[in-house]
């Protein structure tokens, strides 16, 4: 990660390689692979959910969890996010080149459209819809491309400062 605010705040996903450091014992550094199922093992702690979170909470859960292993103060935990897997999403419908792509950050959805190479004749940019799966629920959000695609700054008149909706991993833009 480039900085230590961002890695605070990046979101652990599945895929992603964590580095988990228990100082003071040498024998519980380890590097883990984030399953599919978003989760890891890690020693004395057992299965850890790590999907969703930010790398503080994970580090805050394993320290709990090895603290139970210890009669004095338990050792501090560091976690680090090695490598990520990347934001991957889809871009699907009238597009050029419909699909899955990956981004090392999370796109706006103009980058994305771009990366499906714009889109095709006659297609209905008044009603495209971010599909996003979240625990309670998909959750469905409408956006109007054309007036992006006219030379709009944002999806709002006046709103120059109003960020474009950007994607998360596994998100769905369907342009109809």
């Amino acid at each position: 990660m480039p900085d230590a605010a961002a890695a605070t705040r990046y979101t652990v996903r599945a895929g992603d390689q964590l580095d988990v450091f228990v100082w003071g014992e040498e024998r519980m550094q380890r590097q883990v692979l984030v399953q599919p199922d978003g989760t890891f093992a890690f020693p004395l702690a057992g299965t850890i959910r790590a999907d969703g979170r930010n790398i503080t909470d994970i580090a805050d859960e394993i320290r709990g969890r090895i603290a139970l292993n210890y009669t004095s103060a338990p050792p501090d935990v560091t976690v680090t996010v090695r490598e990520t897997d990347g934001t991957r999403f889809y871009v699907l419908g009238k597009v050029r080149t419909p699909g899955s792509f990956t981004s090392g950050s999370a796109p706006n959805i103009l980058q994305a459209l771009s990366m499906a190479g714009g889109t095709a004749e006659f297609a209905d940019t008044g009603n495209a819809v971010i599909l996003r799966q979240t625990r309670g629920g998909q959750i469905v959000e409408r956006i109007k491309l054309s007036n992006l695609l006219k030379g709009a700054r944002s999806l709002n008149p006046g709103a120059l400062g109003t960020p474009l909706p950007t994607l998360q991993s596994g998100d769905v833009l369907l342009v109809p």
